[in-house]
């Protein structure tokens, strides 16, 4: 086997600092070197002949040692680590996460009175990463080149590309612990995913997210969009549909595609990010955590389902709300990261913002809201023809539980955004009672459809915009925190 040398670009010495914009600012010097250097040397290495060495970059890192217990306000649940030690996390597009890392770094720097070290780290950057942001540039699939691409330059590693921190089975390689909920490579992975599911490019999410079942809601989205356009004071400034389709005025032209990818996906964005972001997921528990595993390393301030579901008592009429109170998970896409014996317990803040905005949207309150919202356990299940299995199975668990209401994606989402410590909620609406002869049939739906839609979804809209008045120590509960916590959100 050929034995190349390692090219790799200068890697200046590390430096502290004790402001975090200048921080940042060396972060994302030290990327953009680094990307530069692939990808100048993989256009050098496609034109010329085989390269004769190996060509090599790596991500810069945050690095962090303190010698004693920070004093901290015991209400924040994060902006600190949880003891004397040293901590490191890798950075990927410090161009994207400019906002969070300075407000991370911040309050890291404030807690502790300690500096943070910037400085590049010994993980290599895949080459496939660092031409994510090239337009119109592909690395070629194995074989595809002049020679072998694994022996030139550094390829996506699934070996070091995991969950681990945010599962809790991470174990500190030479006793550095973690600074953050994931890695530099495993956020690229996301990245990635996500601008092959949705179809925009992970730049125009929004720190709000919402996630439907039913393409239904995308035409009222936007249409709420395009009247927030038309309004020089609501704070909005641009639309994104799938394609990055990006329009500015609500008498905006957007093409619809010959094929929707597999999670359409629209944004209502804001300039500093706190806009509306909705995702269709479709239905099933899989696509549900497909999403959320990767709209997690964005670390938007939290996520809603606003979908249908099948209401399970008589006394619920199509229409009626529920507001998820607890979750019975028999989704089981999720058992391996998350026992089923977690309990997944419900957000205040959350909580109150969607009984708060059913409130205002259908102009009812205290008891006579009862009416409309009923709260209670969701029950998600993976077999969408539940209903026609054995009476004495799923049924009878059903009743044990109390469940109110059953769907195939709220507790996947719920549990997900437990996991990776992202504020959430549920508010269903009925479209079906199948245990009372009350099926989803095309009829029946469509006029449902029609009358409920617009909303539903305005209740899910309204409640985000009430969370995005809140402070951020707020929103992110202590309950989403365990013993051992990064002190990155």
């Amino acid at each position: 086997m050929k034995q190349y040398q390692i090219l790799t670009p200068d890697a200046p010495q590390a430096e502290a600092f004790t402001d975090a914009t200048a921080a940042v600012d060396r972060l994302t010097a030290l990327y953009s070197d680094a990307v530069n250097f692939l990808r100048e040397r993989f256009a050098e290495a496609m034109q010329d002949t085989q390269p004769d060495t190996r060509i090599r970059a790596f991500y810069p890192e945050v690095r962090f040692t303190t010698s004693s217990y920070a004093q901290v306000d015991t209400r924040l649940s994060f902006g600190h680590v949880s003891g004397p030690g040293t901590y490191a996390t890798t950075v990927t597009r410090p161009d994207l996460f400019r906002n969070y890392l300075i407000q991370q770094i911040g309050l890291l720097i404030e807690n502790h009175g300690q500096p943070v070290l910037i400085g590049v780290s010994e993980t290599p950057i895949p080459l496939h990463f660092a031409m994510t942001a090239e337009a119109g540039v592909t690395v070629p699939q194995d074989g595809a080149a002049d020679f072998t691409l694994r022996d030139v330059f550094d390829v996506p590693d699934l070996s070091t590309t995991n969950d681990d921190i945010v599962n809790g089975t991470y174990v500190p390689v030479e006793g550095v612990g973690p600074l953050a909920p994931f890695t530099a490579q495993r956020v690229d992975y996301s990245l990635a995913r996500l601008a092959h599911y949705t179809a925009t490019d992970p730049d125009h999410f929004q720190c709000h997210v919402l996630f439907t079942n039913y393409q239904f809601y995308v035409t009222e989205f936007e249409e709420y969009a395009r009247a927030m356009l038309a309004d020089p004071d609501s704070g909005y400034t641009s639309f994104v549909s799938t394609g990055d389709q990006e329009i500015t005025q609500s008498d905006g032209v957007i093409q619809t595609p010959l094929k929707l990818p597999q999670m359409p996906t629209y944004h209502l964005k804001r300039a500093d990010g706190s806009g509306i972001t909705l995702v269709n997921i479709g239905v099933g528990p899989s696509n549900a955590k497909t999403a959320t595993d990767h709209i997690a390393v964005l670390r938007p301030h939290a996520w809603l389902m606003v979908g249908h579901c099948a209401g399970l008592r008589n006394s619920q009429a199509l229409g009626d709300f529920v507001l998820a109170h607890a979750y019975l998970r028999e989704d089981h896409v999720l058992d391996d990261d998350l026992p089923v014996w977690v309990p997944i317990p419900a957000l205040a803040e959350i909580q109150i913002a969607l009984e708060n905005a059913v409130a205002q949207v259908t102009q009812l309150e205290g008891y006579e809201l009862k009416r409309v919202m009923r709260t209670g356990t969701v029950a998600t299940i993976d077999n969408r023809n539940w209903e026609l299995r054995d009476q004495s199975g799923p049924v009878q668990r059903l009743s044990q539980s109390r469940a109110v209401a059953l769907d195939m994606e709220s507790a996947t989402i719920a549990a997900n955004g437990y996991r990776f410590r992202v504020p959430y909620g549920t508010l269903l609406c009925v479209s079906d009672k199948p245990l009372h002869g009350e099926l989803k049939l095309p009829g029946m739906a469509s006029d449902f459809y029609k009358t409920q839609v617009s909303r539903h979804l305005m209740i899910g809209i309204r409640a985000m915009e009430q969370l995005r008045g809140m402070p951020l120590e707020r929103i992110h509960s202590r309950k989403l925190r365990s013993f051992d916590e990064t002190a990155f959100l």
